[in-house]
This record gives structure tokens, sequence and C-alpha cells, in this order.
């Protein structure tokens, strides 16, 4: 069995994005250290009661301090040394760029990244500053990613890039798959709401698409007062946070109505009838697959991440990015044609069952890293579906 070291940039995606990994790898035997910045006493124990062990790194999530970065990879470098590992795995870009050079310093014996997504500094490039940080970030994956077995993606368009770029190795070094999953047991359907209500969850970031989204349903209200539009998100640091200006009227719009952070987005998603995402770039957006699970058609941009959760016409519409106009007639569709929520929810839901079902992902990202045999998961059974009234 194997010692397996996972490292996260946020301590709480640990439990979030990478618990079910977590949890089957201590069933199947390995032990598992999960390491990110910080000490949530929350993540501490429940690691602790799944069996896992948690480890603490210094490591500045969004800044560009070459000394701060020095210090964490001199850190997690003393770390693997005093663990000693049999797989390293990294996600997000400070841990896949920092952490895979330290496991290859350490002489870790098996080493993989995932990319979880590219963040702003690989969508549209405005200006200086955002190109020198693509030129950075694509500089450090491409040292970085030479050392690694296998680097893990959750689209295709990023793989593509990825290859053509010359940031990896070669197509053989590549290993897709779908997402983060979602478990679609937790996400089951539940009944759709009577009025037509809208619901974007992200970060309050301008490469999520708030401005965009804010700025449709205000257009919208003004033909459709009936209509609702919910935010679920928190404000983070990084290049593409907005000015205290902007999030003001992002939350305060009298079309928006702002809900904060949730620590549970269920009760939010039960209260909206389509779900959507105009995100400039994602890996794969697990809010998207959380809704699909419970039965909502979605809308999203078409790019890379987003896209393959939309099957348009289907489950949902695909609309450019950065176009609030576009956002707005696809939601306006759906206001003038309610009967159609129902059956692309229904469709939602089948695609997030076969696609994307956390335990078939699992098998996946289990056989990537050389842990298990890739597996078919068995069908959920047809009356999982619940329909609305």
């Amino acid at each position: 069995m194997a010692r397996v070291l996972i490292l996260g940039s946020l301590s709480q995606s640990l439990l979030n994005f990478r618990g079910h990994l977590i949890r089957r790898l201590l069933e199947e035997g390995h032990q598992v250290v999960a390491v990110a910045p910080g000490r949530d006493s929350e993540v501490v124990d429940t690691l602790r009661a799944w069996g896992a062990s948690y480890e603490s790194v210094p490591m500045d999530r969004t800044g560009v301090s070459p000394a701060r970065d020095l210090k964490t990879l001199f850190q997690l470098h003393r770390l693997f040394q005093e663990i000693e590992p049999d797989v390293f795995l990294g996600y997000t870009i400070k841990p896949v760029v920092y952490g895979l050079l330290a496991a290859w310093l350490a002489d870790v014996p098996s080493r993989y990244a995932m990319i979880t997504g590219l963040g702003s500094s690989f969508t549209q490039v405005e200006g200086t500053r955002q190109y020198l940080l693509q030129t950075l970030a694509s500089m450090l994956y491409g040292v970085s990613l030479r050392t690694s077995q296998k680097v893990i993606f959750q689209n295709p368009d990023d793989a593509y890039l990825f290859c053509a770029r010359r940031l990896v190795g070669g197509p053989e070094q590549v290993a897709l798959v779908n997402g983060s999953g979602v478990d679609v047991r937790e996400f089951s359907p539940v009944p759709l709401p009577h009025k037509p209500t809208f619901l974007l969850i992200a970060r309050l970031l301008r490469n999520k698409g708030i401005g965009e989204y804010v700025t449709a349903a205000e257009q919208i209200r003004q033909y459709h007062p009936e209509a609702r539009f919910q935010l679920v998100g928190w404000p983070d640091a990084g290049p593409d946070s907005p000015d205290r200006q902007e999030l003001e009227r992002w939350i305060h719009s009298p079309a928006i109505e702002y809900r904060g952070y949730l620590e549970d987005v269920r009760p939010a998603i039960a209260d909206s009838a389509v779900y959507v995402l105009p995100s400039y770039r994602e890996g794969t957006p697990r809010t998207v697959l959380e809704a699909m699970a419970m039965g909502r058609p979605v809308i999203t941009t078409d790019v890379p991440g987003c896209r393959q959760t939309v099957e348009p016409g289907i489950n949902g519409f695909l609309v450019p990015p950065r176009n609030a106009g576009a956002l707005a007639r696809a939601m306006t569709h759906f206001i003038g044609e309610p009967d159609v929520i129902r059956e692309m929810g229904r469709q939602s839901r089948c695609i997030a069952e076969d696609r994307f079902d956390v335990e078939f992902v699992t098998d996946s990202l289990l056989a990537a890293l050389d842990l298990g045999e890739r597996k078919v998961p068995p069908p959920l059974p047809k009356d999982a579906w619940i329909t609305g009234t």
C-alpha cells in the first residue's frame, strides 16, 4: 500500500473537492497525508476522523512574491523528506508547480499534477501585467510538469493547450477525468419553484462573469419583473477581484438577491429553476455539476471547462463569454417557454449520472494515479428522478 501526499492551496478544498478521493484511498488501505496552508480545525478533525493526517505549509495562494514562493518550496522539500511519500498529487497552480519541484528534489517516486483550471492568466490577455503573468505561469508549468509521471486534466481544451505549448512531454503524459465529479446521491433532484428563478454560485471575481449576470438581470427585470436572480458567493483576493464600487454594484443591484456565502448550496439550487455560470474559463465547474444533479438546466459559456457540461438545446444553452446581451436572451428563453425547464432539467440529471458521478470520476483518477483500475459505475435506479410540480 502507498503513502499518498495530496497538496492543495486551500485547506477546505481537501474536503470539498478531494474528499471522495481521500476516503477511497483510505478504504483501499493507503495512507493519506493532506497538506495545505493554514490549520482549519474543522478540516483537521474531519481528516483525522477519516483516518488521514494533515500538515500545514506556508503558501501565498494568490500572490506573486518570489521570496514567499521560495519559502514554500523549501518548506515543502523539508516536509517531503520527513514524510517520505510514495505518491505526490498537487492541484491548483502553486501546489502543482512548487509541489512537483519539491517532490522531485526529495526523490518522491511517483509525482502527479492535476490541472483544475487555468484562471485569469490563461483567459483573454489584457494589458502588460496579465501578459507577464501568463508568461510566468507558462514558464513555471513547463519546468515543473516535466518532472511528473502524469498530468491530469479536467477538460480536453486545457490538455490540448498544454500539449500545443509544449508544457507537457506529450499526449502520453496526459490523463483526462470528468472534473471533480458530483455525488449524485447527495445532490438529488427536487421540485422546481413556481417563479422563473435563476441562480449563480461563484467567488465574486470578474472572470466568473458576475458583471454580465448582473447586467443581464437588470435588463430582463425591465420586462419581466416577476423573474428572480439569485447570487451566492464571496469576495476573493486575486488579479480578477473587483474594486469596491464594482462589488457594491453587484451585491446591491435591485435585480439581484444576494445570499452571501453558503456552507450548503443545495437549498439555493432547490430554490432555483435554471443555473447560470457565465465564466470566462474553468476546469470543470463543480457548481454546474451540482445543479445538473439536482435537475436544473444550465446556461453557461462556450469556453473550456464549461462547454462539456451542456448539450445545447438538450440540457441548456451555451452563450459567448463577456456578452450580457446573449446571456439575457438565453435566460429570457426560459421565461418565455417555462415548459422546457423540466425536460432540460431531466436531461441534466441524466448527463450528471452518466458522465460526472463522483464514483466514476474517482475510479478514473485512481487509474491515472496507477492506484486502481478504471471501472464503470452501476446505473442509478430510474426512480431516483423526482419530478417537480
